[in-house]
């Protein structure tokens, strides 16, 4: 099988070539180059085709055939057919030769697409005799260069003739049997040539697993790998002291709270080093469930660390921490703002041990800043910080553990398949009280109602965020831009201070309108989505986007998340007009729904992986069959499974791991779930 294609007798150096360009240059390679799709050429009776529909049909002609001619060299063939009890009319473009084939009474069958309204049917295809049901789901590969379709299914043809019997089985007995997967050579070829829908199914379901089991395999080592080579530190605390603290919070912890918390705190008392990642919508309680566990640290004997990406959100986090721990340890800020004297002061306390829990942003990686015995760092909203400036200060104390916080819902499907090498803990539950966020779909021609609402909540004391997509004009983008709405609401709101806020000022001029606004001294921001990520003015109450179509769920439920913070009702408005059904679904769903991970699961599904993370830095594994937006319960499975082997002490032998198939066949199938 790693022959190269070349020993299949019919493929030469010269069509070896061309397969090579598309990524084929061995005898398996070309075996397990699967259809992406297949053409479904089953006949249908034509009352169960929807409209729209791509369907087969057979009839009988019932009518001479028309030919119109339109533009230049334009044609439409039309033909009346008896299919079954009805009497439709098949269309063909541009094939007016078509027309002396035709004979009234002849049996033809067609395909195309089914206009239900107009009993029409847009064919593309025509058998001038009755449907062949051999052969009726056709494969259709990827293909690209001076190689076709048609040579592709002749050269794959050719290597099953000669190499079929070689394709082996590498899942053992048990496996097979536990989920009823099909054998190997049977799935390839039902793959390549399936004589039915359930065929099809079944060879799909039999690699869906294959590949993910491998892909979990890989990822499972990694995983166990780095823990391993990293020893850290088992942070042994007194358990009655942490009680009474987690008892003296003004209020009781959600379920979710509680299991994230018992997760963060069996990792720290393991020998490993933490690497864990909590996920948890806006305002589910992550800085509650960070403080238990640097409180925990500290009873260990140990500082801990905070990194957030922004001044204001470091000031933020370290009233927040004053509140909850003042009284207990000692807790510093440091960020750029803080130099001199009192700088030199908190980075020789620090050193001395002195500092119990230094906040800060990514001022803290720098090296003059020196811990004497760090125990937990933790990163918030861990994906704004690169893997080397997140590795830094992992790197201040001697394997400390390491927690990463995020406010960015991921799927758990693609939780487990980006950050893999990671656990992940999620707080899916909102503590009791919170108000829902109203949200509401407005059409631009509503602007003036949106202003007069803006100004109600204004009037009463509030604040409030106006969102755009683009700095300035552009002549490429119909799109409401920042600077132009900010003049707009100047002169709609003269009573009332307007910020504006971009990606193109420096960070102290971002600082600066961010300090007006948080004491609000400007009272409606308009601002770009760098205002996304971590801005606490609970006094906002109403936000509203502009050309809201133009943004992800996840984006506009980010966006969402800087209101709603207080205890007065928010509101936030989408301004939006989209033209496609799936722009107008997602304004939808916005309405429906303020969970994020509800959200995050829909802007997948319509969406697709590489398009949620950005495909480009994605890091998304790339697979022949499996899916991992439709195919997330197999990835659980296999995921289950290859935890399980990686962890099983006969797994391993020497530092390395044996035959999957020989140690599976030795012990029979670890998981007991069954697979959907």
């Amino acid at each position: 099988m790693d022959d190269r294609i070349t020993q299949i007798k019919g493929i030469g150096d010269e069509k070896a070539a061309s397969l090579s360009s598309i990524g084929i240059n061995r005898i398996q390679d070309l075996i397990e180059y699967f259809p992406f799709r297949y053409e479904d050429y089953e006949l249908k009776d034509l009352a169960d085709v929807k409209h729209e529909e791509r369907a087969t049909l057979e009839g009988k002609v019932h009518s001479e055939p028309v030919v119109r001619f339109y533009g230049k060299k334009k044609s439409r063939l039309s033909v009346r057919l008896l299919v079954g009890k009805f009497l439709i009319t098949a269309v063909f473009f541009n094939r007016a030769f078509l027309k002396k084939q035709f004979t009234l009474g002849q049996i033809v069958t067609v395909t195309g697409k089914w206009d239900q309204h107009k009993m029409t049917l847009s064919a593309n295809e025509i058998t001038f005799s009755s449907h062949n049901p051999d052969g009726t789901i056709e494969p259709i590969y990827p293909v690209g260069g001076d190689v076709t379709v048609k040579a592709m299914k002749r050269y794959i043809q050719l290597a099953l003739n000669q190499f079929g019997e070689q394709i082996e089985e590498n899942l053992p007995p048990q496996m097979l049997e536990r989920y009823k997967l099909m054998p190997r050579k049977d799935a390839v070829l039902m793959m390549h040539s399936p004589p039915s829908h359930e065929g099809l199914k079944q060879a799909r379901r039999r690699f869906v697993y294959e590949e993910l089991l491998q892909f979990q395999l890989k990822m499972q080592i990694f995983r166990k790998r780095e823990r391993e080579s990293t020893e850290g530190a088992s942070q042994v605390f007194e358990k009655e002291k942490l009680e009474e603290f987690v008892q003296s919070l003004p209020f009781p912890l959600t379920g979710a709270q509680n299991r994230v918390v018992g997760e963060i705190l069996k990792d720290m008392e393991s020998s490993y080093r933490m690497n864990r990642l909590l996920q948890g919508d806006v305002g589910s309680g992550k800085t509650v469930v960070a403080a238990i566990g640097l409180y925990a640290s500290y009873l260990a004997g140990h500082q801990g660390a905070l990194m957030v990406p922004t001044e204001i959100l470091a000031e933020q986090h370290y009233e927040s921490f004053q509140d909850l721990l003042g009284n207990r340890l000692k807790v510093e800020l440091l960020t750029g703002s803080v130099k001199g004297k009192k700088r030199r002061e908190i980075l020789e306390r620090l050193a001395v041990g002195e500092v119990d829990l230094l906040i800060g942003t990514h001022a803290l990686i720098q090296d003059e800043v020196v811990f004497q015995n760090l125990g937990l760092v933790i990163t918030d909203e861990q994906h704004r910080f690169g893997v080397g400036q997140r590795r830094v200060l992992r790197e201040k104390g001697l394997s400390p553990d390491v927690l990463y916080m995020t406010a960015t819902p991921i799927p758990r499907t693609l939780a487990i398949s980006v950050f893999g090498d990671m656990d992940v803990s999620t707080i899916d539950e909102m503590p009791a009280g919170r108000k829902p966020i109203e949200t509401y779909w407005a059409k631009p021609g509503m602007l003036p109602r949106v202003i007069d609402f803006v100004k109600k909540e204004l009037d009463q004391g509030r604040q409030g965020y106006v969102i755009c997509p683009l700095i300035e004009e552009s002549e490429k983008l119909d799109v409401q831009n920042a600077i132009d709405v900010h003049f707009q609401m100047q002169t709609a709101l003269p009573d009332y201070q307007v910020g504006l806020m971009h990606g193109r000022l420096s960070s102290d001029e971002k600082e600066a309108v961010m300090e007006e606004f948080s004491t609000n001294d400007v009272q409606l921001l308009v601002s770009t989505t760098v205002v996304e990520v971590g801005v606490n003015v609970p006094n906002a109450t109403i936000m509203v986007i502009y050309d809201a179509e133009r943004f992800g769920l996840a984006q506009l439920h980010q966006l969402r998340g800087r209101v709603g913070r207080g205890s007065e009702q928010s509101y936030c408005i989408l301004l939006a007009d989209p033209k496609s059904e799936v722009g107008k679904e997602r304004m939808q769903i916005m309405t429906e729904s303020n969970d994020g991970f509800v959200l995050s699961q829909r802007d997948l599904e319509l969406r697709g992986p590489g398009d949620f993370f950005g495909r480009k830095q994605s890091g998304l594994p790339e697979f022949k069959v499996a899916d991992l937006v439709h195919d997330y319960r197999v990835l659980e499975v296999a995921r289950n499974d290859a935890a399980a082997l990686v962890e099983s002490t006969a797994f391993w032998e020497d530092g390395t791991y044996r035959s999957l198939r020989d140690y599976l066949t030795e012990q029979g199938v670890l998981s007991g779930e069954k697979l959907d």
